[in-house]
């Protein structure tokens, strides 16, 4: 059963232009791992988190360390949530999350689907 969607469209130069004007949003934002990585993959990780948000009926409480995108190569993107975005999917009851990322011509996107049972 679908508990929730979320999509989220990033303009990445806006993107970077916000993150070097506010260089603590980065820290903010992004776990140690995740704030080095190139700018669109960050765009995108940023419309994840705010995808699983949407899914999520924005918890106000969320900690945005807590959603995080794991990416190996050769294999699909997947949502790993801890803390906050754990125990607001926990209330709702999802048990898995959907995730797909996307850029393209200067736009990162991403769609979460929250399923249950």
């Amino acid at each position: 059963m679908i508990i929730g969607v979320g999509i989220d469209v990033v303009d990445i130069g806006r993107f970077g232009a916000t993150l070097e004007r506010t260089p603590a949003l980065r820290e903010r934002l992004f776990t140690p791992e995740e704030r080095d990585l190139p700018l669109q993959s960050l765009a995108a990780r940023f419309a994840a988190k705010e995808a699983v948000a949407k899914a999520l009926g924005a918890p106000g409480n969320m900690d945005w360390q807590d959603a995080t995108v794991d990416r190996r190569r050769g294999e699909r993107p997947i949502m790993v949530i801890t803390g906050t975005v754990e125990a607001a999917a926990a209330r709702l009851g999802v048990t898995r999350l959907h995730l797909s990322l996307s850029h393209d011509a200067g736009i990162a996107s991403a769609v979460v689907v929250a399923e249950g049972d």
